[in-house]
């Protein structure tokens, strides 16, 4: 039952492993990230589609048996799972190559099983295809922490070599900063997490302080990833003239009050950052495999997994938490 962490939102259960339907893979979990937006959902800031959801939509696994009709990934290949789960396919977003906003779209997770299991059920459209290369943790976190900063990103309209300001440091926000500095921008990091700063830095962020500082330039675009709507006026009175900022997460507390002035006049623009498509998923991960993106992971049991959330509401988390079953 969703609620606060004092209340045990999470429990543990045994449950047959399902078998995959038409155009299924069934995937032996590696590894599964941990993300903000299952913390929402655990405490209840999202409501469940069904009851006793298995949360969990960064999935790397090995597929271990297909459904009737599964062409694309045979049993042993090592695929990913991730928060969009399908869509209608014939809408007028789906047709002009906007997926993300699918009014009939479904998500692994909230509508169906996800990964904090020791086995996940994926469809294999909505499936991709992950390196054999790289340890599961770090591919984990990718999967939806990587994909929808890389949209919030794009969102946010930052110009060639321009000055980027990011609000919230965590799992998507360390990913997203290193694809803008490999890009060629400026980016000036805001979190209240000490350790958030410092990895910040180590990154090659500009600058790092408290998440209501001013930065230390005008900003030509802005993202806010922490789910703070007392952050929006801060980060919209930092913006440049044009500026833009997007806002990443599924889930925000209430804005205050804007002064058109301050906040809105000269042109600045405020965005909202919805899912993702396909096409972000397979640009993002083939741009972190040429980069090199460095994912910095703290990993839990699975057994863990109340104390990863946990964590991850207070801020002791550095960079993503990912759980590993077994």
């Amino acid at each position: 039952m969703p609620g606060p962490f004092d209340t045990g939102p999470l429990e543990r259960v045994r449950r047959e492993t399902s078998a995959p339907g038409p155009g299924e893979l069934l995937l032996r979990v590696e590894a599964c990230g941990v993300c903000r937006t299952d913390l929402h959902l655990a405490e209840g800031d999202l409501a469940p589609h069904r009851p006793s959801m298995i949360p969990g939509h960064e999935i790397v696994g090995r597929v271990e048996a297909v459904g009737e009709g599964v062409g694309l990934f045979r049993v042993g290949d090592r695929v990913g799972g991730a928060w969009l789960r399908g869509t209608c396919g014939s809408c007028r977003y789906c047709r002009a190559g906007r997926e993300n906003l699918c009014p009939r779209s479904v998500y692994t997770g909230w509508d169906a099983d996800g990964g904090f299991a020791e086995t996940a059920v994926v469809p294999e459209a909505f499936a991709y295809w992950l390196p054999e290369d790289r340890e599961a943790e770090l591919l984990a976190p990718l999967l939806c922490g990587g994909i929808i900063g890389f949209r919030a990103l794009r969102r946010s309209a930052l110009p060639e070599g321009g000055r980027l300001g990011i609000y919230g440091f965590g799992a998507s926000a360390h990913l997203a900063a290193q694809v803008a500095l490999a890009e060629g921008a400026t980016v000036h990091v805001l979190t209240r997490s000490e350790r958030a700063r410092a990895l910040a830095l180590e990154l090659g962020a500009a600058s790092a302080g408290g998440a209501y500082d001013r930065p230390p330039e005008p900003l030509d675009s802005a993202i806010l990833f922490a789910p703070v709507g007392d952050l929006v006026p801060v980060a919209l009175e930092a913006l440049d003239r044009s500026g833009t900022l997007a806002i990443a997460g599924i889930h925000l507390s209430d804005i205050p009050v804007l002064n058109y002035q301050r906040h809105l006049f000269q042109e600045k623009n405020l965005r909202s950052v919805t899912s993702n498509t396909r096409q972000d998923g397979r640009d993002f991960l083939a741009l972190a495999e040429r980069v090199g993106i460095h994912v910095t992971v703290s990993p839990y049991p699975l057994s863990r997994a109340d104390q990863a959330l946990a964590d991850l509401a207070a801020d002791r988390v550095n960079g993503a938490a990912v759980l590993l079953p077994g």
